[in-house]
């Protein structure tokens, strides 16, 4: 059984646990053990996990040697990916009282997750997200990040009615409110269904800036290339449709 199959358990207080969700991210490996060094040192993060997505070029190795948790998830997407480290954070005893999200590939910054989960943390937020636009360093956001960006967000205001900046990968969520989101799609849907469903089902939710660095290892796996990008478009599409409907149906919306 793939630890995203896994029966799931309520999750107990434990401070901030973080899934890194990678693939083909074998040169980036050992600057992204370094930034979370003193942050699993001094508490900040209680416990990081590395989902191995399917690589090839042995991300999974250079994670373990370097000293990180891992996860395999050899089927490939990026929501099975988080579902797969969210199950293995479940195990833990205690359990996070958060959990973050952070792409492997360091164009964010690990070491922001603490300010990124201090609301959270205290209880005055649900899920915070980073956003991106505001700060980001020049030519780390092509052309179709952000048309999709702009594509993504527009939807899910005409859907939800709430205005979002960004879909970026690094957010912290509340065990509690991860329990209420019921969390499902396995591909490039997840962020955009995290947002729509903390605006239909009542969450409390921060946006803070971000700063965002060009990639300087590896390959994008949407924006690298038009075709990603365009099979990214759909995805949206089609995820923010499915979600309004399936909203709508839910009992007691």
């Amino acid at each position: 059984m793939e630890a995203a199959d896994r029966p799931s358990d309520p999750f107990t207080p434990g401070g901030l646990g973080v899934v890194i969700p990678a693939r083909n991210e074998v040169d980036a490996i050992p600057r992204l053990a370094a930034a979370l060094a003193p942050l699993l040192a001094d508490g900040s993060i209680a416990r990081a996990v590395l989902v191995d997505n399917g690589s090839t070029d042995g991300t999974a190795a250079a994670a373990e040697a370097a000293g990180l948790g891992v996860v395999r998830e050899p089927v490939r997407g990026y929501g099975a990916a988080c579902l797969a480290g969210i199950a293995r954070l479940r195990e833990d005893r205690p359990a996070p009282a958060a959990v973050g999200f952070l792409d492997a590939d360091l164009a964010d910054d690990p070491g922001l997750l603490p300010a990124l989960a201090a609301p959270v943390l205290a209880g005055a937020a649900d899920l915070a997200l980073g956003q991106r636009p505001r700060l980001a360093e020049p030519g780390s956001l092509n052309g179709h990040q952000r048309f999709g960006n702009t594509l993504a967000t527009a939807l899910l205001r005409l859907a939800t009615g709430r205005r979002h900046r960004d879909l970026g990968p690094m957010r912290v969520v509340s065990a509690a409110a991860l329990d209420r989101l019921e969390m499902a799609d396995r591909t490039w849907g997840w962020t955009i269904e995290m947002q729509h469903k903390a605006a239909t089902r009542g969450l409390r939710v921060v946006e803070l800036d971000v700063p965002y660095r060009r990639r300087t290892t590896g390959r994008s796996k949407i924006s690298g290339s038009l075709t990603g990008s365009a099979r990214a478009a759909v995805v949206i599409v089609r995820t923010v449709a499915a979600l309004w409907w399936s909203e709508r149906r839910r009992p007691g919306a």
